[in-house]
């Protein structure tokens, strides 16, 4: 029998253009994801360039959500953990 090892999902909250409030361990988990997946990329683009973040970012909002969602759990089954 085969265990296949599942990755996780971290919602992660981040403050509104105030990015001095930005907590360690928000910054510390979105660096040990695989993948970010955020509503708006430019606000989030602009927050992790700001704190040296090279995590990938992917787009998931209202417009994407039903094709972009079974990819992100595909990612997940395959052992990725992706931040939202």
């Amino acid at each position: 029998m085969s265990i296949a090892i599942a990755g996780r999902l971290y919602v992660v909250a981040t403050t509104d253009r105030q990015f001095g409030r930005f907590e360690p361990r928000a910054r510390a988990t979105l660096e040990s994801c695989s993948l970010i997946a955020a509503e708006d990329t430019r606000h989030t683009g602009t927050l992790l360039k700001a704190f040296g973040v090279a995590t990938p970012l992917l787009s998931l909002h209202d417009h994407n959500e039903a094709q972009r969602a079974p990819e992100l759990v595909q990612r997940m089954r395959s052992g990725a953990s992706i931040a939202l």
